[in-house]
C-alpha cells in the first residue's frame, strides 16, 4: 500500500501538525516519548507531521527529497518526500520512504530497533532481510540541532 494511502487512512483521528519548526519539535518529541534518538529523522524542512495514537502510525512530508550523512558511522541516508511508520517503544516498523546507502546501492529500510536498552545500540532492518546495528550515540542530535531546541 502507498504512503499516501497509509497517511488518508489512518488520518481520520491523528494529530496533525504544520509548519517546519513545529513539525520538527513534534517529531522530535515523538520519537523521546518511544525512546528512540532524536536525530533518526534530521529532517529540516518538514510540511506535515501527523500521529495516530490509535493506530501507532506516523508520518512526516516535506517538500523534496533529503540525503543525510550521519557522520559518526559514515552512512548516507535518503529521506523521500513522505516518510511514515509505525512507531511503539524502541522500534519503527513497517518503515517506507527511508534509503540507505551500502557500498554501491541504496537499500530501503523497513524497521529500526532498540532490542536491549542497555546495550546502547540500534539496530536497522532491510527489505531484504539484512541487518545492521550501529551506536545509539551517532542518531543523537547533531550539536547545531541541540543548540535550535533550547
Amino acid at each position: 500500500m502507498a504512503t499516501q494511502q497509509l497517511v488518508a487512512d489512518n488520518k481520520q483521528g491523528a494529530e496533525v501538525h504544520h509548519g517546519a519548526a513545529l513539525c520538527k519539535q513534534k517529531c522530535h518529541e515523538l520519537l523521546a516519548e518511544f525512546n528512540l534518538p532524536k536525530g533518526l529523522l534530521p529532517l529540516d524542512n518538514l510540511t506535515e507531521m501527523g500521529y495516530n495514537r490509535a493506530t501507532g502510525f506516523m508520518w512526516v512530508k516535506q517538500n523534496q527529497r533529503y540525503e543525510h550523512k550521519f557522520k559518526a558511522i559514515n552512512r548516507t541516508v535518503s529521506y523521500d518526500t513522505e516518510v511514515s511508520a509505525y512507531i511503539e517503544n524502541r522500534r519503527m516498523r513497517k518503515v517506507t520512504g527511508v534509503k540507505v546507502k551500502e557500498l554501491l546501492m541504496w537499500v530501503r529500510l523497513v524497521e529500526m530497533y532498540i532490542d536491549d536498552p542497555n546495550s546502547s545500540k540500534v539496530t536497522f532492518s532491510s527489505a531484504a532481510g539484512l541487518s545492521k546495528t550501529f551506536p545509539i550515540s551517532a542518531f543523537e542530535l547533531e550539536e547545531k540541532d541541540q543548540k535550535e531546541q533550547k
